[in-house]
């Protein structure tokens, strides 16, 4: 008889504890959506939609977007990369990749690297059409 009322017992702190969990974590889930917080970076963000010639192959292609990877490896000034479209609304463009530089300085110096230039030569060649945007805050 000790056995099962232990065995109850343990049962009950059990479940207690396993509900104090989920009240913990619904409360710490509705406090942090009431505090949303964000930035506003100084960062300036390069975002351009393309769109590939339809004689360009995927190898091609491929290699257009991985120059990418590699031309940032080499400027100074570029923070991060966005090279996989999630979603583009832009009607018959084939993607969108973003290039975030840590300011608008860096952001001038990659637009007169040597480095951009001979790989804006070999994209050149690849898209038939691109819109470009650079984006910061004040």
């Amino acid at each position: 008889m000790r056995l099962v009322t232990r065995r109850i017992v343990e049962i009950g702190l059990g479940a207690g504890l396993f509900l104090s969990g989920v009240a913990a974590g619904t409360l710490h889930a509705r406090s942090a959506t009431v505090q949303n917080h964000f930035g506003q970076p100084k960062t300036v963000l390069h975002v351009v939609v393309y769109k590939f010639r339809d004689d360009s192959s995927n190898y091609d292609r491929e290699k257009a977007i991985d120059g990418i990877k590699e031309m940032a490896a080499k400027i100074p000034g570029i923070k991060n990369v966005w090279l996989k479209t999630e979603r583009n609304q832009a009607r018959d463009f084939s993607g969108v990749y973003a290039i975030e530089f840590a300011n608008a300085e860096a952001a001038a110096d990659y637009a007169e690297s040597p480095v951009h230039e001979a790989w804006s030569k070999s994209w050149q060649k690849l898209r038939e059409n691109s819109l470009s945007f650079q984006v910061s805050n004040p």
